[in-house]
């Protein structure tokens, strides 16, 4: 039950993430303003909260991406790949993931 809820859950986001590419892809000037206003705010909250959830412990270490025997040392991939397409990659959109070849997926860089 829980790979079917998850498998629903997974495709229910990248159809959302779907229409949002092809609004701002296609639509009008007023559409797409529309859009921005509704959406944007959304889409920002929902980093600040998944970023607050890998923001580092007293450790150092990411609580959401380190195990009981493998930490994982602040910023892990999440805070890379935030800074990846919110700052340094901002003026350059890529095609979704999920739309992306295999070959043409590549690991994100540290952060400098």
């Amino acid at each position: 039950m829980d790979e079917i809820l998850g498998q629903v859950l997974r495709n229910a986001v990248w159809e959302r993430l779907d229409v949002l590419s092809e609004l701002a892809n296609r639509a009008d000037a007023p559409s797409l303003l529309a859009v921005a206003r509704s959406e944007l705010p959304r889409l920002t909250e929902g980093w600040r909260t998944l970023l607050s959830a890998h923001d580092a412990d007293e450790k150092g270490n990411c609580p959401e991406c380190s195990s009981r025997w493998r930490p994982c040392k602040a910023p892990c991939t999440v805070w890379r790949s935030a800074y990846e397409h919110l700052v340094s990659g901002a003026l350059a959109p890529r095609p979704a993931r999920h739309l992306r070849p295999a070959h043409a997926l590549r690991e994100v860089a540290p952060v400098p």
